[in-house]
């Protein structure tokens, strides 16, 4: 009966460190909340310290939805502030649903993560602080003006890898 007890005990506290283990490709992660919306005018800004400008590394957005997202696809424009204030400026379109009308991501209920690349072997060229910031550029269909709330949008998160 002990030795059950034991292997028990064993079990569970491999299972407890198997996921806490920490993913050494990793450099930054950070997700911040919206109102159950984004906001036209509510731009997303992250901030994270760079030492090496040797090394490629991925960025991604990984976006929380809900099936109150009413549209197939995300436009976003993200601009990286470098600590010499050079900025690089970019738009970028993502899929958010199969032809279906089902949102694409991971996810158990009707809550999906989805990851988007933004950058591909990114290097940090320069030392010391770097910023992000993500603004949604969703128009509808004809429309010149962008949309002013996207619902169904819970979070926003900047990830950075090292590329492999």
């Amino acid at each position: 009966m002990k030795i059950n007890s034991l292997y028990l005990a064993l079990s569970l506290l491999l299972c407890l460190f198997i996921s806490c283990k920490h993913d050494s490709k990793v450099v930054f992660d950070e997700y911040q909340p919206t109102k159950g919306v984004w906001e036209k005018n509510d731009v997303k800004t992250f901030v994270w310290d760079v030492q090496d400008t040797l090394t490629a590394h991925d960025l991604f957005m990984n976006v929380r939805v809900n099936n109150d997202y009413p549209y197939s696809n995300m436009f976003v424009i993200f601009k990286i502030y470098k600590p010499s204030t050079a900025i690089v400026i970019d738009t970028i379109q993502f899929q958010m649903a199969d032809p279906n009308g089902a949102l694409l991501g991971n996810g158990f209920s009707d809550v999906k993560e989805s990851t988007l690349w933004l950058k591909e072997h990114y290097i940090f060229n320069e030392t010391g602080k770097y910023k992000m910031t993500v603004e949604q550029a969703v128009r509808a269909l004809g429309d010149v003006e962008g949309v002013p709330a996207l619902p169904g949008i819970s979070e926003v998160g900047l990830r950075i890898e090292k590329a492999e």
